[in-house]
């Protein structure tokens, strides 16, 4: 039924005009991007990535490219856009931006109106045959974004009326955009692979060159320029956690050769070392990168194994196909998994389930949040920014006098962290912004004359979305009651560290909270067990990272980086039995686990390097008293 609908919609918006020229550009793959960043973390809602132009109130240098106009004529021209501050603000928004075509005068005021992502009407033009420059003008530097542009000759009815006839969602948008694009629809194979670890943030790292380094021919699929995930100069937090400790001392060595050697949130760029993270991975002969590819779709082969992974690339729209007996999800937010049907979980389960003492006693959607980061400099002379209020208003009383957020500058606890994605971040540079604004023009604060914004993440730093089911899901109780199971794997070593909206915070913006304290309980380094490592319903999926197998209470401890990656260096150990043997995850578990333990003694990393992962250990209750001689 749904495959009507969209030729429905292709035939109607074309049947006016069948010959009508047509002309479709993603903003992302424009030549020169010049100040506006590529922002991609919404393609699973979207379809694409988009362009932004993120200039803390500073217009950015435009954007532009080079197209081919099909024939001479009178286009009509659409923008797809969204005023972001709509949610909270119902007058124009800030994201200004204006479309110039060679040298023309500018298209415009684009980016400003409207409540959701729309194609906005942006004029009339006659163009001629052939090349033409396309450019994006910020005129704010306050986050306008631009998603694709749409041309066409077809210039019967009202244009607002035209506007709504584009596909604006999923899948209908997919299939004209593809169409229009020339993009095949089978995506061609870019390899075959014994191990397909899709992201590449200290988990996928960590699996991918572990089972690399015992010889599997692994294929790491990162949505982002760059390494690092949480730990990359895109988000900027630093890595937490232990590495060697018991049972077995040398998981967590391979951090020595790439994690950064310095500690802090919201630092520098250089402080997370995203080259050296690259240098390691490309270091490494069976490993084939795939960067800027996000995995949108999953051939399966029957109901209960993945057969191939779909990605699409963030820039140029380019899609491929990489195919492998196995698969690890080191996405965080468990989308491999949920693409090929994977039970999950999301929010908090109730106390009746497990009988985690901190479990709530009615389930929830609540989760840990997702922090926008930020500081500011001493310009050493007086600096301003732009006013700045977009419905969520500061004072004396309720404003935050700092120069600086890190983690506690956190949103989204009681939103969804995947369909809400956008929201949640959006909603963090709001109130960056509009404090910064107040402390710069309204305080009368002295000590901001001389300050402004140096940085403001654009990613946002999430902690928890989807929680992946394995044949063990590890709950409070496995933990606090110390329970060893015979497959006890790599040590969580963190508290349980969970997070709340900060009263002080809710007293001011109840329900619009962007704050939050933790709560944390320290616990006894606790080996995981494998079983919480790979899926229960799909034959050939592994997971690392915080979208493995436990509860939301239990998540507060095993979702800090180090001790991710531990999960990653286990599960490339467990991919290569899966190889030798010709079994899966599960059969590893069944039938392997001694050889498992004998990998995880070993180890994986070059084992001559002295611990430089000695920062941000949190607390701990030390050595199990079962475990004392």
């Amino acid at each position: 039924m749904r495959i009507y609908i969209i030729l429905a919609l292709l035939l109607l918006l074309n049947s006016n005009s069948a010959r009508a020229a047509e002309l479709f550009i993603e903003a992302e793959n424009f030549s020169h991007k010049g100040g506006w960043v590529v922002d991609n973390q919404y393609m699973d809602l979207m379809g694409s990535s988009y362009l932004m132009a993120h200039g803390l109130g500073k217009p950015v240098e435009k954007a532009f490219t080079q197209v081919q106009i099909p024939e001479a004529g009178k286009y009509r021209l659409y923008v797809r856009t969204y005023n972001w501050t709509s949610p909270w603000y119902d007058g124009e928004g800030p994201g200004k931006f204006n479309l110039r075509i060679n040298d023309s005068q500018p298209l415009g005021s684009l980016g400003t109106q409207g409540k959701e992502w729309v194609w906005q009407y942006a004029g009339e033009m006659e163009l001629p045959v052939g090349e033409v420059t396309l450019s994006l003008e910020d005129l704010t530097g306050f986050n306008g974004r631009c998603d694709a542009l749409y041309f066409t000759t077809d210039l019967q009815g009202e244009p607002s009326e035209q506007a709504k006839l584009i596909p604006n969602r999923d899948p209908e948008l997919r299939v004209f955009r593809n169409k229009l694009l020339g993009l095949p629809e089978v995506p061609p194979e870019a390899g075959a692979f014994d191990l397909v670890v899709t992201g590449g943030g200290v988990a996928g790292i960590s699996a991918a060159v572990s089972a690399a380094r015992l010889g599997l021919k692994v294929a790491l699929v990162q949505n982002r320029p760059i390494l690092g995930g949480n730990n990359s100069s895109d988000v900027r937090v630093h890595l937490g956690g232990r590495i060697e400790t018991g049972p077995y001392g040398n998981l967590g060595d391979l951090q020595k050769e790439f994690g950064p050697a310095r500690g802090g949130n919201a630092r520098p760029a250089e402080y997370y070392e995203d080259q050296k993270k690259l240098d390691f991975v490309l270091a490494e002969p069976n490993i084939t990168l795939f960067l800027n590819h996000h995995v949108y779709g999953v051939v399966k082969d029957g109901k209960s194994r993945i057969e191939k992974v779909l990605a699409r690339h963030t820039e140029t729209g380019q899609e491929i196909a990489l195919a492998a007996p196995l698969f690890a999800d080191c996405t965080g937010d468990g989308s491999v998994g949920v693409l090929a049907g994977a039970n999950y979980r999301m929010g908090r389960e109730p106390r009746s389930e497990h009988g985690e003492p901190q479990a709530p006693e009615i389930a929830d959607k609540m989760t840990l949040g997702a922090s926008v980061q930020w500081y500011s400099v001493d310009t050493g002379k007086e600096s301003s920014f732009p006013k700045f209020k977009y419905g969520i208003d500061f004072n004396a009383q309720n404003a935050e006098k700092v120069t600086m957020g890190e983690w506690t500058w956190e949103t989204g606890l009681n939103k969804d962290q995947i369909r809400e994605a956008e929201q949640i971040r959006d909603y963090g540079m709001l109130v960056v912004f509009s404090n910064w604004s107040w402390l710069k023009n309204e305080s009368g604060l002295e000590k901001y004359k001389n300050l402004a914004l140096d940085w403001v993440a654009y990613i946002a730093g999430k902690r928890e979305s989807r929680r992946l089911l394995g044949d063990h899901i590890l709950t409070e109780n496995d933990i606090l009651d110390f329970v060893i199971y015979p497959d006890a794997a790599g040590s969580t070593t963190w508290s349980i560290d969970l997070h709340y909206p900060d009263p002080k915070n809710t007293k001011y913006f109840p329900n619009k909270e962007f704050k939050a304290i933790a709560v944390q309980n320290n616990i006894y380094p606790y080996p995981v067990p494998y079983r919480c490592l790979y899926s229960r319903n799909v034959e050939n999926l592994f997971m690392a990272g915080r979208n493995i197998s436990v509860t939301h209470i239990a998540l507060g401890t095993t979702r800090v980086m180090r001790t991710c990656g531990i999960m990653g260096e286990v599960v490339g150990m467990a991919a290569s039995l899966c190889k030798k043997y010709n079994v899966g995850p599960r059969e590893v578990y069944q039938a392997h686990l001694q050889e498992l333990k004998e990998l995880m003694e070993l180890g994986v990393g070059r084992g001559d390097l002295p611990n430089n992962q000695t920062y941000n250990l949190g607390g701990t209750l030390g050595t199990h008293p079962s475990l004392k001689e």
